[in-house]
């Protein structure tokens, strides 16, 4: 957390810009925010970005893409500039995206016309687009894949990410934790992946089948089986590599996935113990043999790299997806920077 947050300045505003191909959902992520108390925008001229920041007094949202007038990838990314020196903002790129076989789909249930095709194919269009916004998705702080993500879901990637108080990290890393089930095909937003599959099952305990790895009985069940200990500690051990360089690469989200057969017991248990290791080190964490610590106010290149004591700069997530897709789980916040990781903030926004 910066000097001027702990001095209690206000907190620099927030600016999204939204951009992505047609048809993969950016309108959906405007109205989220748009619900989220931002103030939306979409399809200004990209000589106006500037004018409509200075004269907002809240958060704001702003779409951009290739109806946009004038528009173009460079001219986005210098606006994206502008809007990045100003020390009164945290100016993000979201980029929303989906496979081109979603896309067609998409485009033929509505009948509507590519707008970089309105006399030619679809798919040409589609692959027009992809090229002319290829530097937009490089650079971008947050892509999302919406090809299999429902609207429920959708809504709740953007408030963990994006809803009010989530801005207060001062640029710190978020690291949300999911718990899945295979089957139900891979969360395509993971930037890790672990299986717990070869873990043994409580699906095959009868007084424990109905129950999940939040309930302490499922937990203590596969906390048991002898291979656990370790499995748990080898991925706190590459998160405790990976994670401050995330940090030192002003990376601002990631997503680490475990997965099991149904995504309610072995994946849920795992997730649960890492958001605790991983809550414990939002400020300083001692483990055996060594303190590991980062001045979260500290720029990306003063972040230690791996293997120098560099743990605690980000917030924590603890996402269920088979739990909520069944409406027995929202996300919560496990911890946030410089919080005591007792204060857990639960998802206000319903789905």
């Amino acid at each position: 957390m910066t000097d001027s947050l702990l001095d209690g300045a206000p907190a620099p505003r927030r600016i999204l810009l939204v951009t992505g191909l047609s048809g993969a959902g950016k309108s959906s992520i405007l109205r989220i925010l748009e619900d989220l108390g931002y103030e939306v925008i979409d399809n200004p001229p990209l000589g106006m970005l500037d004018e409509i920041v200075t004269r907002a007094e809240q958060p704001v949202a702003i779409g951009v893409d290739s109806r946009t007038r004038g528009f173009d990838a460079a001219a986005v990314m210098a606006a994206l500039g502008r809007l990045r020196v100003n020390p009164g903002l945290q100016a993000e790129l979201i980029y929303a995206t989906a496979e081109e076989s979603v896309l067609l789909r998409r485009y033929t249930a509505t009948r509507r016309r590519h707008p970089l095709a309105m006399r030619g194919a679809v798919k040409d269009g589609i692959e027009a687009e992809i090229e002319l916004t290829a530097r937009l998705r490089a650079a971008a702080d947050m892509v999302i894949d919406t090809s299999d993500l429902p609207p429920p879901e959708l809504r709740q990637v953007i408030e963990t990410r994006f809803a009010p108080g989530t801005d207060r990290q001062g640029g710190g890393l978020t690291v949300a934790l999911m718990s899945f089930a295979f089957p139900a095909g891979l969360p395509r937003e993971a930037d890790m992946v672990f299986d717990a599959r070869f873990l043994r099952n409580p699906y095959y305990v009868a007084e424990l089948a109905a129950q999940t790895g939040l309930d302490p009985e499922v937990a203590a069940y596969v906390a048991a089986d002898p291979d656990y200990p370790r499995f748990l500690d080898q991925i706190d051990g590459m998160l405790g590599l990976v994670l401050p360089r995330f940090v030192r690469e002003g990376k601002k989200y990631a997503t680490i996935a475990i997965g099991c057969s149904g995504g309610r017991h072995r994946s849920v248990t795992i997730v649960e113990a890492l958001a605790e290791r991983l809550a414990e080190c939002a400020g300083t964490c001692e483990r055996p043999g060594k303190t590991h610590r980062i001045d979260i106010g500290a720029a990306p290149s003063d972040v230690p790299s791996s293997g120098a004591d560099g743990q605690g700069a980000w917030s924590v997530i603890v996402m269920h997806r088979e739990l909520a897709r069944q409406g027995r789980y929202r996300w919560r916040w496990a911890s946030r920077p410089k919080e005591p990781v007792t204060d857990v903030v639960e998802g206000r926004y319903s789905s």
